[in-house]
């Protein structure tokens, strides 16, 4: 009896670490469905040109999920970036009759003062991160439009528009940009005392708190990195289009959420990861890239994004659920 035992334990243990495998990586399965989906269905998906196009359309969203990660892992959620890519990019547009640098440096440093007012207003005033961004949102939007008007400025500088077009081979020189942020934030997150803090906070704060972690220093700094992160796609999504409109960025904040939480991690704080949010950006980018070749209705996209959204919501719950009923 005992041998027989021993005999099952390898298989069982196998199968044990073929699950964990697999719920650590069920997103980048999803893209990979997806993709051997799409090429079946259209000659023109794994042509060079669109594979290259998935990876720009990455960027965008997974500049603002890539920022947003730590922030909802420590319990918190910011929907104000959408708002401050459409501001960051008209201001790196409307200043560079000032120079390219302080364009630059004028939407950077408002990006992340914008998370910086974030994490104050929620840390020291107490008030929920998703009522305290979602005034920021509609303030910022609003002021945005006083400012400039429903008009879309042209970019005057055309080391800006270059930039956009260097590449690497067939690869644009802004995913490489942004696959070398994604490595940064993923290693402040697993590799630093900022982010084992990060994940404490958003696991237990109480406890976070008693083990004498500067919480609200931790939380507003993922804050400032979050407007950081939407700054630097303001910029970029400016030097890829040559222009800028107060409407850049709209809806970005659902998408970027949408990927954070297919990513794998839980809403309530405590656990995620870049690795899984990079899988999910690139699995929405797949899915919109792909349903655009089958001339599906662009009215239809929206609503597909949202039943994804909400699929991932009930699969957070169940999952979330069943790791407490573990003990996990």
């Amino acid at each position: 009896m005992s041998l027989a035992t021993d005999r099952l334990q390898p298989s069982a243990t196998s199968f044990d670490g073929l699950k964990t495998f697999i719920r650590s990586n069920s997103v980048w399965l999803l893209a990979l469905a997806l993709a051997v989906f799409f090429s079946l269905q259209s000659a023109f998906f794994l042509t060079p040109f669109n594979i290259s196009n998935v990876l720009t359309q990455c960027v965008f969203v997974g500049l603002l999920a890539i920022g947003m990660t730590p922030v909802v892992i420590s319990g918190n959620i910011d929907l104000s970036v959408g708002a401050v890519v459409g501001l960051t990019a008209c201001i790196v547009v409307a200043l560079q009759p000032y120079g390219l640098g302080v364009a630059v440096l004028a939407a950077l440093a408002a990006g992340v003062l914008v998370g910086l007012v974030n994490g104050l207003i929620v840390e020291k005033m107490g008030i929920s991160s998703f009522i305290v961004t979602l005034a920021m949102m509609s303030g910022i939007r609003g002021l945005t439009f006083l400012a400039i008007g429903d008009i879309s400025l042209s970019s005057t500088d055309d080391r800006l528009n270059a930039f956009a077009m260097l590449a690497i081979g067939p690869i644009s020189i802004v995913v490489v940009l942004f696959a070398g942020l994604a490595a940064v934030v993923g290693f402040v997150l697993r590799f630093t005392p900022h982010g084992r803090n990060t994940f404490a906070i958003g696991g237990n704060r109480s406890a976070a708190v008693d083990a004498g972690i500067a919480v609200s220093r931790h939380v507003i700094a993922n804050f400032a990195l979050c407007g950081l992160m939407a700054a630097i796609c303001g910029i970029a999504m400016a030097a890829n289009l040559g222009a800028a409109a107060p409407s850049f960025g709209r809806d970005y904040e659902l998408l970027a959420i949408t990927a954070v939480v297919l990513g794998g991690t839980r809403l309530q704080g405590g656990k995620g990861g870049v690795t899984g949010t990079l899988g999910a950006v690139l699995a929405l980018a797949i899915l919109r890239n792909g349903l655009n070749l089958l001339r599906v209705s662009p009215f239809y996209i929206p609503v597909i994004v949202g039943v994804v959204l909400i699929i991932a919501l009930v699969l957070d719950r169940q999952v979330n659920g069943q790791a407490m009923r573990h003990g996990e």
